[in-house]
């Protein structure tokens, strides 16, 4: 189905940089690409559908754990670190079965589509039955993912991921026994096993150098080289890792990774909290993409990453809500600014236009999806659309829409969200899930109780 959208701003790219247009027609071809973008193109015509507000390329939430959703509001009574957290995360983890996680991730994903987020990697550990018994399918968690994200309408890379100890020289701890396989091989021939569609397309993830043994990961590396397949790792979140891997292997987390083959262009380390200089040079020359989770980072107490020295240097940086503490990806942006003028004391270290392309275009191409995140011809039709006449948005002209875009709008100001060339939000509200705070609600009562 070919459909003409009529936006009355956008965002698009420009030959010195992206600019914001008005009376934009953006034409869209079957296959649910972008057949033709026509700027200052005048009143919207009839039959073509008004979009009321500025119009972005869809977000792409580069980090997320579907199943941490749960967990929103329960992990803030009282006081606890990092591995607390965990233990409770933990007992959401043993809760779930492939049917209450379809039901939980699918509300989770429509979220998402409401916060302006067209493309999820979802990093996917949570493979097995509670003791480590395979289901009938062994990929029936996975596969409840993929059949969420097209259920919300939104397009998902599913990482799975290779998890197979709890710690330097150690094995899984019980509940860690649903996302062991093993060892890298029967990982591999499991992974081998999921199937990309129209909407899915499958990566891989090592969990971190403390959950992969060394001489496996590459293994992992090896199995997404001949796929051509993304790659993501968790890398130095926590200074404790730094320090076993230090003690276990005389090297850090990054010389590790870099020493097996899993550093590389198709590789997103995730956090990257806690670098030594070596380890920015060695995410650099090998064009690694960084993933920050701030809003995320900021929840666990973890730190303030090297991002900007990293983007310096010359990785691409993209944004993930990892936890889901929040699920808005324009405070994920600016967050990564504000949390270096906390650190620096000084301003203006990304641009606006900066942030809105490590949402969504970096963000896209770390997932796999190269042909989404940008508004022009023969790009994927996924695009957002947020108010510029709310509480937050109204004031500034037109032209500083990426500017509001970053740093003033919110999750709350996403107006309309198209994906594939099918409206899937309409004035706010999900076309595909019907009442999403409530399937929310259901299904995490329906994880906390079990």
């Amino acid at each position: 189905m070919s459909l003409t959208y009529w936006a009355q701003y956008a965002w698009l790219p420009h030959v010195n940089g992206p600019v914001v247009e008005r009376d934009v027609l953006v034409s869209t071809v079957h296959g649910g690409r972008i057949g033709k973008v026509t700027p200052d193109a005048g009143p919207c015509p009839p039959g073509a559908v008004r979009l009321e507000g500025l119009l972005v390329p869809g977000q792409a939430n580069a980090h997320s754990h579907a199943f941490h959703r749960a967990l929103r509001g329960t992990v803030q009574v009282g006081s606890g670190t990092f591995w607390t957290w965990r233990d409770t995360m933990y007992r959401v983890a043993c809760a779930l079965d492939p049917d209450s996680y379809l039901a939980l991730a699918t509300a989770v994903y429509a979220e998402m589509a409401l916060a302006g987020i067209t493309a999820v990697g979802e990093f996917h550990y949570l493979h097995h039955a509670p003791g480590g018994a395979r289901y009938a399918d062994p990929n029936a968690m996975g596969e409840a993912l993929i059949e969420a994200a097209a259920r919300a309408g939104i397009r998902i890379t599913l990482l799975d991921t290779c998890y197979l100890a709890s710690g330097f020289g150690t094995g899984p701890t019980r509940p860690q026994l649903r996302f062991s396989d093993g060892d890298a091989d029967a990982w591999a021939a499991r992974a081998a096993d999921l199937k990309p569609r129209e909407h899915a397309r499958i990566g891989a993830a090592v969990h971190s150098v403390r959950a992969v043994p060394a001489d496996q990961l590459g293994t992992v590396a090896h199995w997404s080289a001949m796929r051509r397949a993304p790659l993501h790792v968790h890398l130095s979140e926590q200074t404790a890792e730094n320090d076993a891997c230090l003690t276990a292997h005389g090297v850090t987390p990054t010389r590790l990774l870099a020493d097996h083959g899993v550093l590389g262009p198709r590789t997103s380390a995730v956090h990257a909290t806690h670098l030594t200089e070596e380890d920015i040079r060695l995410l650099s020359d090998s064009s690694t993409t960084i993933c920050m989770c701030p809003t995320t980072e900021r929840d666990l107490a973890d730190g303030i990453g090297p991002a900007r020295q990293l983007a310096s240097a010359g990785c691409p940086v993209t944004l993930g809500s990892d936890s889901h503490a929040v699920i808005d990806p324009f405070e994920e942006a600016r967050a990564l600014e504000l949390n270096e003028r906390l650190r620096t004391r000084t301003r203006g270290h990304w641009t606006a236009n900066a942030l809105l392309r490590a949402g969504s275009e970096h963000g896209h191409a770390s997932l796999g999806w190269p042909e989404a995140g940008r508004i022009e011809a023969g790009a994927l039709a996924d695009f957002t659309v947020l108010a510029l006449d709310s509480v937050r948005t109204a004031g500034p002209p037109a032209r500083l829409g990426a500017e509001t875009a970053v740093f003033a709008a919110s999750a709350a100001d996403v107006r309309h969200v198209v994906v594939g060339g099918r409206q899937i939000v309409r004035d706010g509200v999900h076309q595909l899930v019907a009442d999403v705070p409530s399937a929310l609600r259901d299904s995490i009562a329906a994880a906390l109780a079990s």
